[in-house]
């Protein structure tokens, strides 16, 4: 699904700009480092509770997560 490649490119982006490894994003959220990759490239379909912890570490809001 092209959205989910949107999402991902964004989370990544978001990560990157603010300094962040996969790890890093991955031990403030609690979330796993696979699910986070998967999540990046694309691959997998995640769900608002994630995306909202990730948007809320990555100081961003939500719609600039989903949004191209």
């Amino acid at each position: 699904m092209k959205e989910l490649k949107i999402i991902g490119k964004n989370v990544a982006n978001y990560r990157k700009k603010r300094g962040l490894t996969q790890e890093d994003l991955c031990g403030i959220t609690e979330i796993d480092r696979s699910y986070l990759s998967q999540i990046e490239t694309g691959r997998i379909n995640v769900t608002i509770k994630t995306l909202v912890a990730i948007a809320e570490v990555l100081k961003v809001d939500l719609k600039d997560l989903v949004s191209d």
